[in-house]
């Protein structure tokens, strides 16, 4: 039964938006309607305090069954003794899936596993990988990880087709992440695809190429520029199928998506609908049936404070609220204390507690996509598919994500927009719990475990404003 329905049955008139508008005006004491109840996104996508509600055309194409989504907790120690510990904790605990970080990587915010087989082998000792969703976070070695992986699973003697991979082979990622390729463009390009057509001829199921929005979020960019470098990256990926002779329609379903989700839920929710409308409309493009994308999603770090870190738990309850109800296959939580540390066991329990109670006490999973309908989340989607296929369509125009990213292009557009979100922090025109406001009268030190953190390697020369990882509170200045 309707809403509109159950009103009418319990005696309340017809309401209209106009009625609404009415009320709301007189209320306001003088103020215009936009200045008091209207604000906007960063790419300028005007949100609304109301809407009408909107039936969608179709559902969106979706991956993940029925179960939920797979609890990944994140393997960063750079001890892999301590990692493997770890990592059976979590498995015990509660998480159903791992997320492997290894040195070097755009996302191991100065820590992550030593790049060799020995420290794979090490840290997947004794997890049951045939119950595991496993992950391998982009960075420099992803390529050869899949040879390593292939072999720690031949001597295992685990079969590959009951597994669920993701390799994270993303070479957009590493060059905006690092400032550098291991070769040049070209060369890259040429050599991608024979890796390929190695791959599918091992047999590695899952997720191969994945498209990494992460890096680029981190570094201050809007949900479009996200969402477009994302799509930029995941044509680019096609074309290195085709380049390995792979017919697209087998090939698809081996791209997947990595992005960043935050405190916004509404934008949040509706960014990973948009990504799973756009790629639908990508693989329509490319005359091929469109495959539902496989879609992880990590809570920010850009919104992670070193300020009053017990307020990032309530951001990244709000993150992974969202990423659930926005249809995440996948879902890693940060630690609340990452950015003063490798985070310790408590802080570990608290990211994985967080997803548990969402699945088994709130039961976040039980309907497939809660938000379709709602007319503030279609809007929001809609506009976003906007906005991004226009980000999407100026980095074609420069050549693609690897050209893109060599020349400068999508840098300074991103850098414009964090300025620009920085200055609305310093203003007073953002504000950041525990930060800018309500900041603690004393702080208590936050426990983390010893580790060096290594500061990532950067070669200004080799590339334009290479992207760095920022949080809000480094951006906002510790304004206020």
């Amino acid at each position: 039964m309707r809403l509109e329905d159950l009103l009418g049955e319990a005696g309340f008139p017809p309401g209209s938006r106009q009625e609404w508008l009415e009320l709301a005006t007189k209320s306001l004491a003088g103020r215009s309607f936009a200045e008091a109840l209207l604000s906007f996104s960063d790419d300028g996508i005007p949100i609304e305090p109301i809407h009408e509600p909107r039936r969608p055309a179709e559902p969106l194409p979706r991956r993940r069954p029925a179960a939920s989504w797979a609890v990944v907790q994140r393997i960063d120690d750079p001890d892999p003794k301590r990692g493997n510990r770890q990592a059976h904790e979590d498995m015990e605990g509660g998480a159903t899936g791992l997320s492997l970080i290894f040195e070097g990587a755009p996302n191991a915010f100065g820590y992550g596993l030593p790049a060799t087989q020995e420290a794979l082998a090490t840290v997947l000792e004794g997890i049951p990988l045939d119950r595991a969703h496993l992950r391998i976070d982009a960075h420099p070695s992803s390529r050869v990880m899949g040879d390593w992986l292939v072999a720690v699973l031949s001597r295992r003697k685990t079969e590959p087709s009951g597994l669920r991979l993701s390799l994270g082979i993303d070479p957009a990622a590493i060059f905006a992440g690092t400032g550098r390729l291991r070769m040049s463009i070209e060369a890259l390009q040429a050599s991608m695809p024979p890796s390929l057509s190695h791959f599918f001829a091992m047999g590695v199921p899952g997720v191969v190429l994945e498209a990494d929005g992460r890096v680029y979020h981190n570094a201050g960019a809007t949900e479009a520029q996200e969402l477009g470098a994302m799509l930029a990256a995941g044509v680019g990926h096609l074309r290195l199928f085709e380049g390995a002779r792979q017919a697209l329609i087998y090939a698809a379903p081996h791209v997947g998506f990595a992005l960043s989700v935050d405190q916004d839920q509404f934008l949040s929710i509706a960014r990973i609908r948009a990504l799973r409308k756009l790629w639908a409309r990508i693989q329509e493009e490319c005359s091929i049936p469109p495959a539902a994308a496989s879609i992880h999603a990590e809570t920010s770090y850009r919104m992670i404070t070193a300020g009053d870190p017990e307020t990032n738990i309530l951001r990244n309850t709000i993150a992974a609220f969202a990423a659930g109800v926005g249809g995440a296959d996948s879902i890693s939580v940060l630690p609340h204390t990452v950015a003063h540390g490798l985070a310790d066991a408590f802080a570990r329990r608290i990211a994985r507690n967080t997803q548990l109670v969402m699945i088994a006490e709130s039961h976040l999973d039980f309907v497939a996509d809660p938000a379709c309908g709602s007319g503030a989340v279609e809007a929001l989607t809609d506009a976003l598919c906007e906005k991004a296929w226009s980000e999407f369509q100026a980095i074609e125009k420069e050549g693609g994500i690897l050209q893109s990213l060599a020349a400068g292009h999508l840098q300074s557009r991103i850098m414009a927009a964090r300025e620009e979100r920085g200055r609305r922090y310093q203003q007073g025109g953002r504000h950041i719990v525990g930060t800018t406001i309500y900041r603690p009268v004393t702080e208590r030190p936050a426990e983390t475990l010893p580790a060096d953190r290594r500061s990532p390697e950067i070669d200004a020369a080799a590339f334009c404003q290479a992207l760095d990882a920022r949080r809000l509170d480094e951006i906002a200045g510790g304004a206020g």
